[in-house]
């Protein structure tokens, strides 16, 4: 072995060992990935709390990177946000955390505001869009969420269909529209959008003339409420993912999604836990996320990827793609305004 080759050596140890070590530190302070990865398998393993759907998107991300670092097995819990949120809380007051890393909509807020967050820009951070990260590196989003309202395609020809916001306010929609209203994904998302695009004034004036149109409550999931769409109990899902009509269209549904502009925009999100069990595998996995190659995989499996350059499978169903203005529920709305949109959709649409 040369003396050059010893002393690269000896730094790849080092950088691992100070990775071990100090979890806190980033690792563009350690000699580059191979000292990441070889910390993180002798860690064996990264617990990751998720919101996303197994079957759809988690199963195809742990054979990636699985396949990708052997030696580094991916654990995961599927749960939805608020029950995520009390868990990781828990756990923390428990002296006993878990998880490495978690997603979510909009509880990296509070989970932030409690400590239990680490900053953590990936390698990749500065080919996401600002909006699409955190600028002190809490999260970075690794998919979109564009809303839109889903339409069967049999019930509505294309001539009839709703082409701005305004024209829901027809009578003819009355009692016609249906939504979940107690989701981000639904009401509460809608009536914040309608807020931050239009202003507060205006934007109440518009929620006070569509709650005239009997607008019908489901509690079930946007998914579960544009399969009834689809299945012609409504003509309109008043806020859908835009990727899930574009799915059951390839199927052959009468599904699909109305360009209404702005479109509505949230993002999953993830986050590194400070008390990370696993922190170096923690950060793997988030590089593998924030990758081309993970975004590759997110958008394989029909989500809306959040890198530049990764675009979607279907080619307009990201805003820019398809040349519409958006509205970014961003994080920090959501969790600053959401008791406001929440009370909104009590007084005016669940009379």
């Amino acid at each position: 072995m040369t003396g050059g080759a010893r002393v690269t050596r000896r730094a790849a140890l080092a950088g691992a060992a100070a990775l071990a070590l100090h979890p806190g530190a980033p690792a563009a302070q350690t000699s580059g990935e191979d000292a990441l990865v070889a910390a993180a398998r002798k860690e064996g393993a990264v617990v990751w709390y998720t919101t996303l759907i197994v079957n759809q998107a988690i199963l195809p991300l742990k054979a990636a990177f699985e396949k990708k670092y052997p030696g580094v097995t991916l654990q995961y819990v599927r749960n939805d946000e608020a029950p995520t949120a009390i868990r990781l809380m828990n756990e923390a007051k428990g002296g006993r955390p878990q998880a490495d890393v978690f997603d979510g909509l909009s509880i990296m807020e509070t989970l932030r505001r409690a400590g239990l967050v680490a900053p953590y820009a990936p390698p990749t951070a500065e080919r996401f869009p600002n909006e699409m990260r955190d600028r002190e590196g809490y999260w970075t989003a690794i998919l979109l969420y564009v809303f839109a309202p889903g339409v069967n395609t049999a019930m509505v020809p294309a001539a009839g269909r709703p082409k701005t916001y305004d024209d829901l306010l027809d009578a003819r929609w009355r009692g016609k529209m249906a939504w979940n209203p107690s989701s981000v994904a639904g009401a509460i998302g809608f009536v914040g959008a309608a807020l931050l695009s239009r202003g507060e004034a205006d934007g109440m004036r518009y929620l006070e003339a569509l709650s005239k149109q009997e607008i019908v409550n489901i509690e079930a999931s946007s998914r579960a409420i544009l399969d009834q769409v689809i299945a012609g109990e409504y003509p309109l899902a008043l806020m859908c993912f835009n990727n899930h009509a574009v799915i059951s269209a390839l199927k052959g549904a009468p599904s699909d999604w109305l360009r209404l502009a702005p479109v509505p925009v949230a993002f999953d999100a993830v986050s590194l836990l400070k008390d990370a069990p696993h922190p170096n595998a923690a950060r793997l996995l988030i590089n593998f996320l924030t990758s081309e190659e993970g975004q590759t995989v997110l958008r394989n499996a029909n989500y809306i990827p959040s890198m530049n350059g990764v675009e979607a499978l279907a080619s307009d169903l990201k805003p820019a793609q398809a040349g519409l203005a958006a509205t970014y529920l961003h994080p920090a709305e959501i969790d600053r305004n959401l008791q406001q949109w929440q009370g909104i959709v009590q007084k005016l649409f669940r009379r």
